[in-house]
């Protein structure tokens, strides 16, 4: 096989195969394929797309480029989240705390800004003092200890996503439906967690514009997630406008600051308390919505 054949082939808009993705993405990794090649190929996949069988093939591809985490020996139900990305798209900080208060543990990698939007790792980094690299040993005591960790994605995890996330950011290769949905979820099928609930934003500050595109990206990541054995939901939430008051890092570690004591925006509060009150549901620890928020309410 050779790099070019493939580019060649995406380029003429037919599918690629398993054992065609795996050489590439391992080329990647092993440095035998270089960038403008990879990049090349990602423009081809932005103009021509990859079918479910590509998107399935791909993830798994970049999920198999590194370690899993295993968090079969932590006690409770294990959840992640994860947002698509938005303009002051804060949740992370919200829905953590209140995933712990309500009995549930999230164990999650987050990421770095990519194209507008800004990463949770990124704000978490505004605090200071404030690490983001956890060793295993101190990632899986803090979620046995505290029932939550946020930790940047290491070296080890997914690395080819890792180096095409960063290529992706540089060549205008972002929006892509097949190339999102393969990097969100081998990220999160590295993490370990039983349960993922997907927030699909849609609009104008986001990746997806309209809502065919956003419920298309969601079926695709779903999808994925059901097939690998997760129980994967995905909500559709808008993103017209910036979510809450505060746009910038440290402002947006201060308004959800100011969230949790209860005196945060009305819009940007009601966000977190559906994403939690989902995944209370879906993982039986409430039998409705309503009770599920009446729980949150009370935290």
């Amino acid at each position: 096989m050779r790099a070019v054949d493939l580019i060649l082939k995406k380029r003429e808009g037919q599918a690629l195969t398993k054992a065609e993705i795996e050489y590439l993405i391992e080329g990647y990794v092993n440095e035998t394929i270089p960038d403008y090649q990879i990049s090349s190929l990602l423009m081809a996949i932005c103009f021509q797309g990859l079918n479910d069988e590509e998107q399935v093939n791909l993830t798994m591809a970049m999920l198999e480029s590194g370690e899993k985490i295993d968090l079969s020996e932590i006690d409770g139900i294990c959840v992640d989240k994860h947002s698509t990305g938005g303009v002051g798209d804060k949740t992370t900080l919200v829905v953590a705390p209140l995933l712990a208060a309500t009995g549930l543990k999230l164990a999650k990698m987050s990421g770095r800004g990519l194209g507008h939007t800004g990463g949770t790792i990124d704000k978490l980094e505004a605090i200071p003092g404030f690490r983001t690299s956890l060793s295993s040993e101190e990632f899986f005591r803090q979620v046995r200890e505290i029932s939550l960790a946020v930790v940047g994605q290491t070296a080890n995890i997914a690395p080819a996503d890792k180096k095409l996330y960063a290529l992706r950011d540089v060549t205008g290769t972002v929006e892509s439906v097949g190339l999102i949905a393969a990097s969100i979820m081998s990220k999160k099928l590295a993490s370990g967690a039983s349960n993922i609930l997907l927030d699909v934003k849609v609009g104008d500050g986001a990746f997806m514009k309209d809502l065919s595109s956003a419920r298309t990206l969601a079926q695709a990541m779903v999808r994925i997630g059901n097939n690998s054995g997760r129980k994967t939901v995905a909500l559709l939430t808008d993103m017209e406008q910036p979510l809450g008051h505060a746009v910038g890092n440290a402002l947006e570690v201060i308004e959800a600051i100011e969230t949790l004591k209860g005196k945060g925006p009305k819009d940007f509060w009601n966000l977190c308390r559906e994403i939690v009150s989902e995944l209370l549901l879906m993982t039986g620890k409430e039998e409705s919505l309503d009770t599920a928020r009446e729980k949150i309410d009370a935290v």
